[in-house]
């Protein structure tokens, strides 16, 4: 068991800032090869930035939510795709400390383990003996290629009774790897999709998925009692993911500025584009619509982290981090894409990144969970008496 006390908040995003520089040298190789540089892993693994929610017994930090978020942020500000795998791994290292202690001794016995997972239900389990019988896929797969195993969603279809939703652990060894992750931004992530054909799994690394969702309960008796894992986990899972369209927003305007000394404004009698009164125009919209994102990311971490442990979280608790989820996302896009507008023709290169970073952008806030137009409504139709017409709360 390793107890060690776990690093700072301050030194963990110091440790995510030290590695823009190299997340910059990669960029372009990771979009080219639609997959995270091995430096950029070993980087991240060295760091101890894979370890924040990973159980204290393995050498974790168990970190709060507000740290999570602050130090994701700052790796997505060096690099969307690789701030985006990152939390998919935090997410699904989270997730596998809700099974069995027998499990999470299996999954981390290795140490550094890598565990990605998609949360659609679209493989079906049968009952077998000792467990099921898996047959299904999986797309966006977030990290797959690297990764050890694969926290996903199937459903649970036993002759005679409702289908039953639940998570499976599953090592990458058995599964399939469809490469098809060619896409116009996030292509870094390497987002492919996995097949299981025939796969058992054993009944111990099968968890029920609504306790889970609504209730936070799970199966692991070491984590019980540990505040990390006493909270619900799409509030928890939602607050998290706002960090990388917030890390791109602040990428944005830092790659604008570090531009803006060399640039004029073509066909016109600007020599020097920071005199021109539209361009103080569009870094103060930008800069305002940056200070919005970091609001709703922090208030939904905020309200995760001063949850009492076990406390009920209500349908207007739930919604309402669905918005700031949904309102983060919409306002980070705002920014860079005002600043990519800014930016000239110049920037079209693939060696300027404010490209690269609209590109991530428009791709994450389309991303089913995150949409700002999804969330919004659920908010607003919730606010006007109805009930949420979704499970993913």
């Amino acid at each position: 068991m390793n107890t060690s006390a776990a690093p700072s908040r301050a030194e963990l995003i110091g440790r995510a800032a030290d590695l823009a520089p190299l997340f910059g040298k990669n960029a372009i190789w990771q979009e080219e090869n639609r997959i995270l540089h091995d430096d950029t892993v070993a980087a991240l693994t060295d760091a101890g930035l894979l370890r924040m929610t990973l159980p204290a017994r393995y050498g974790g930090y168990e970190v709060d939510t507000t740290t999570l978020v602050d130090v994701l942020s700052e790796l997505a500000k060096g690099d969307g795709a690789t701030g985006w795998v990152a939390t998919v791994w935090s997410i699904s290292t989270w997730l596998t400390g809700l099974f069995p202690d027998e499990v999470q001794d299996e999954v981390f016995a290795s140490g550094d383990v890598r565990i990605s997972g998609t949360f659609g239900p679209t493989a079906v389990g049968v009952p077998a003996p000792g467990g099921i019988v898996l047959n299904g896929k999986w797309v966006f797969n977030t990290g797959a290629r690297q990764s050890g195993w694969n926290a996903h969603a199937a459903v649970l279809a036993a002759e005679g009774e409702e289908p039953q939703p639940v998570m499976v652990m599953l090592p990458m060894a058995d599964l399939e790897i469809i490469d098809d992750w060619h896409t116009s931004g996030m292509r870094g992530t390497g987002s492919v999709t996995t097949v299981a054909k025939d796969v058992f799994v054993p009944s111990a690394r099968i968890l029920p998925m609504v306790p889970v969702l609504q209730e936070g309960r799970h199966l692991s008796k070491l984590n019980a009692e540990t505040r990390l894992w006493n909270v619900p986990f799409m509030p928890w899972a939602c607050a998290v993911v706002c960090a990388t369209p917030y890390g791109l927003a602040r990428a944005a305007d830092t790659a604008f500025m570090e531009r803006l000394p060399t640039r004029k404004i073509t066909y016109t009698d600007y020599e020097h584009q920071a005199d021109a009164p539209l361009t103080h125009l569009q870094v103060a919209k930008a800069s305002l619509r940056i200070d919005e994102a970091g609001f709703h990311v922090h208030r939904a971490a905020e309200l995760v982290d001063t949850k009492a442990p076990g406390e009920p979280w209500s349908v207007k608790e739930r919604v309402q981090v669905r918005l700031d989820m949904g309102a983060a996302c919409l306002r980070a896009k705002e920014a860079v894409d005002i600043l990519n507008n800014a930016s000239g023709g110049s920037s079209v290169h693939n060696t300027v990144p404010i490209q690269r970073i609209a590109r991530d952008i428009q791709t994450s806030s389309l991303h089913s969970i995150m949409h700002p137009d999804t969330n919004l409504e659920l908010f607003g139709r919730v606010a006007c008496g109805l009930e949420p017409n979704t499970q993913f709360l």
